[in-house]
């Protein structure tokens, strides 16, 4: 099996984008939803869109470039390269006009590969600075989705962000961290934990070349490959003016679905997710939900039971497991939900606990563990 590997005219062009970060950075101003279309531009359109002055020389340069140079430069961080011409390449992220010409990794070259062909790639987005609760519905979020075999793709950033990067670590799933800045550094700092972690179990991807640091700008470039790498977008949480919402739309643009969990209405940390779901969004209560708009009616429920060990339980507790994980939370509801007795119900559900496989509150009421 071939190693991802980066042609030398797109290791230039991202050179060439690397080396122009700063003047990006300025030309931009306060409208950082405009990196896209420079990234979007040939080499000569965007040197002259942002160094008008220098622009024949910064090309020069840029053309004279030593490409085994930066192959030694990827490798001596021990980084990888696949661009646009290689097979490896995600073919999901082929779908974007503004697609970055270079990928550079760490971690699983299998993941990788797989990101192409997995049905079940999820991106979970939402803000640096959470609720309790939508912190800890992330990181439920992304271990049960990827529990049920999907893989889960965010920024690393603060609150959301690395919440479901760690709930796919918590399970043993697979998880893709998409970074600001070069791939060999965490970004932010503050992660370097999940980093590692992610580096070790997972992928870590970033269209800048190794040591350039991230500016302003490349946090929200960086979301467009998040958007393109999903199947589907999932906002947790988040103000009506916040990052996430660039990423959701970038989803939409690119004809990818997008969810969002609903929030309390006049809550200013939900005002951004309700106007999602206001605009036709997917509701998300539950990785159920994700499953069902991406694999067909039904299928979240049925994948979920079985992710739990569903398949091999008798067929009364299959269908009490699958009723908790559908928000049947109390006795009596479970009973409803699978025209149980009370008494039946209540064994099958101490049956499960004592399995490990549901948790009950002071109150009764019972959940799927995260």
């Amino acid at each position: 099996m071939n190693r991802p590997g980066a042609c030398d005219d797109c290791l230039r062009r991202a050179w060439l984008v690397a080396g122009l970060a700063d003047r990006i950075e300025a030309g931009l101003g306060s409208a950082r939803r405009e990196a896209r279309e420079l990234l979007a531009l040939e080499d000569g359109r965007l040197a002259e869109a942002v160094a008008a002055g220098d622009a024949e020389r910064i090309l020069e340069t840029a053309r004279a470039a030593d490409t085994a140079a930066a192959r030694e430069a990827v490798e001596r961080t021990g980084l990888w390269a696949t661009c646009r011409h290689d097979a490896v390449y995600p073919g999901r992220l082929r779908d974007a006009r503004d697609a970055p010409a270079v990928l550079f990794g760490r971690g699983s070259e299998g993941l990788l590969r797989e990101l192409s062909e997995e049905p079940a790639v999820v991106t979970i987005v939402g803000t640096r600075r959470p609720s309790a609760h939508a912190r800890d519905l992330a990181e439920s979020l992304g271990a049960r989705l990827a529990r049920a075999g999907a893989v889960i793709v965010s920024g690393m950033a603060h609150g959301i962000d690395s919440a479901s990067h760690e709930g796919a670590l918590s399970a043993a799933g697979r998880t893709v961290a998409v970074l600001g800045g070069g791939a060999e550094i965490p970004s932010p700092r503050g992660q370097a934990r999940v980093y590692r972690r992610i580096a070790n179990e997972g992928l870590i991807v970033s269209e800048l070349p190794p040591g350039t640091a991230p500016r302003r700008w490349t946090f929200p470039a960086r979301n467009r490959i998040m958007a393109a790498l999903g199947r589907m977008t999932v906002v947790v949480e988040a103000r009506s003016r916040s990052g996430s919402l660039i990423t959701a739309a970038i989803a939409q643009d690119l004809g990818r679905d997008v969810g969002a969990v609903p929030g309390r209405v006049g809550d200013p940390g939900a005002e951004g997710t309700n106007e999602l779901l206001r605009a036709g969004a997917h509701v998300v209560r539950g990785p159920e939900d994700v499953l069902d708009a991406l694999l067909g009616a039904g299928a979240g429920r049925a994948t979920i039971a079985s992710s739990r060990g569903g398949s091999s339980l008798e067929p009364e507790l299959a269908a009490v497991l699958a009723a908790v994980s559908t928000g049947s939370a109390s006795c009596d509801e479970v009973a409803r939900t699978c025209e149980l007795g009370p008494p039946a119900a209540a064994s099958a559900l101490v049956r499960l606990e004592l399995a490990g496989l549901v948790r009950s509150d002071s109150a009764g009421r019972y959940r799927l563990p995260a």
